[in-house]
């Protein structure tokens, strides 16, 4: 059946604005490893890390990170996640875990082209005959499920749970949240966004596409619409 995206924050570096103040600030002062909690207060911090992402010093961001827990997405999603390289990844197999009955995402212009219900049967099909193969296979668990899953479409649901630090994170947002992105990966980056920005308003509020940030990086295959997308950015934790 359709699988609806759902994304949780599971786990993130304590004091994450803390953490990033302490590591940039040896690099700015004679401080020492001992007291380098002493040299800023918890104002100071706010302030300086947003210092720190708006000239562009991004290297003290990696000492924080963030971790993910994905699901309702579909293969073609998750394989576009994975090209981000800095981070970790853990999915859900499809050698290990049989696909009895597979969720799957509906593209949008499924929906508006009027073509669901076939869709949906498509989907009915490839689900026989996994099950099918599974079946011919022998049903031996991963030995059969590992060449049976070749028939599953890159429709079918995934789960995955993803860490990121903060650095990787605002490229990843510069890139998924931009027009030019494919609309599932857009969608999914814009929820991880709206997860982190409550537990670090100082780094994340300045995430987001290119043009909001900077300026438009697409060059000729600028989807044009910079100026309603940064009016869409300006309202986007409100």
């Amino acid at each position: 059946m359709e699988s609806k995206l759902n994304i949780k924050l599971l786990k993130y570096t304590p004091n994450p604005i803390e953490t990033i103040a302490m590591a940039a600030k040896l690099c700015y002062s004679p401080s020492n490893i001992s007291n380098l909690e002493e040299k800023i207060s918890n104002q100071d911090q706010i302030k300086f890390v947003e210092y720190l992402v708006k000239v562009g010093h991004h290297s003290p961001l990696e000492h924080a990170s963030f971790t993910f827990g994905i699901e309702g997405i579909s293969r073609a999603c998750s394989h576009q996640l994975v090209r981000h390289r800095i981070a970790s990844y853990s999915q859900q197999s499809q050698r290990y875990v049989r696909a009895n009955d597979f969720d799957y995402i509906i593209p949008p212009s499924i929906k508006e082209a009027g073509l669901e219900e076939e869709f949906r049967k498509d989907m009915e099909y490839l689900q026989k005959r996994y099950n099918f193969y599974n079946e011919k296979l022998g049903n031996k668990g991963e030995k059969s499920n590992q060449d049976a899953r070749f028939i599953l479409p890159n429709a079918a649901e995934t789960k995955i749970v993803v860490t990121m630090n903060a650095r990787e994170l605002l490229y990843f947002f510069s890139k998924r949240t931009c027009n030019r992105a494919q609309w599932e990966i857009r969608n999914m980056a814009k929820e991880m966004l709206k997860l982190v920005y409550p537990v670090a308003p100082a780094i994340f509020k300045y995430a987001g596409p290119s043009c909001v940030t900077d300026r438009c990086h697409e060059g000729k295959l600028s989807c044009g619409k910079a100026n309603e997308v940064k009016k869409e950015f300006e309202n986007f934790f409100k």
